[in-house]
């Protein structure tokens, strides 16, 4: 080996080492996270409790519950799509229960479903089981509801508590007492929570690799030109 080879080589294990060091951090972010989502997946999947007095996103997220009361028939619709079935709305729906005003996401309706009669109102008393929800779906680009058609583009739970005179309260239905064949439950589940780590450990230990590959031509080239 050259003088001139030593520092090409030094900076070649040095950046393979960081690269490789930073692949390895996304993998042990990965562990963290699927512990992360298996703790929500099993909480999700527990068993209801009654509805707490003053639920908390901290304390509450994703908590399943089961609710017994009557829809009012006052309510909304989130504009969505859903794959392999395009667009159509969550049917947000404002429930009576124990005397108080909570918001139930019944589910996805279909776009050409949306101006048929629905069977809130005179469905009597009705059971609910389904999760406590925080969404978090509003940005700068989302746009506010439109006043004409009464159709909203995110679940401002918030705004959308304060549209109906509810407690900002959403229970999102994975089963209910209630049948209506329009209206196809979305329930609280992990799959849209991102988890990318492995994916940038990938990139991160691919540039390792090529970092090492150019490392290796430049000794050859240096090494070339002294023979």
């Amino acid at each position: 080996m050259t003088k001139r080879m030593i520092l090409p080589l030094m900076f070649g294990i040095v950046g393979a080492a960081i690269l490789i060091g930073l692949g390895v951090w996304q993998l042990q972010r990965l562990a963290w996270k699927e512990g992360i989502l298996a703790e929500i997946d099993a909480r999700i999947q527990a068993d209801p409790v009654a509805l707490p007095d003053a639920p908390t996103k901290e304390a509450d997220q994703y908590l399943p519950v089961m609710l017994e009361g009557v829809f009012t028939g006052q309510g909304l619709d989130v504009l969505v799509s859903r794959k392999q079935l395009g667009a159509g709305y969550r049917v947000i729906a404002v429930m009576e229960t124990q005397g108080r005003r909570v918001l139930v996401d019944r589910g996805f309706m279909l776009e050409e479903d949306r101006a048929k009669p629905r069977p809130d109102a005179a469905a009597g008393m009705i059971s609910v089981r389904g999760n406590l929800l925080w969404p978090d779906e509003v940005d700068g680009y989302t746009p506010a509801p439109d006043e004409r058609t009464g159709i909203w583009f995110a679940r401002d739970l918030p705004a959308m508590a304060k549209v109906l005179g509810t407690e900002p309260v959403l229970v999102v239905q994975w089963a209910a007492t209630l049948e209506d064949a329009s209206v196809d439950p979305m329930p609280v589940d992990t799959i849209n929570i991102p988890n990318d780590h492995f994916g940038y450990a990938i990139q991160w230990f691919g540039l390792a690799a090529v970092w090492l590959g150019m490392t290796a031509y430049l000794l050859w080239r240096i090494r070339r030109k002294t023979v």
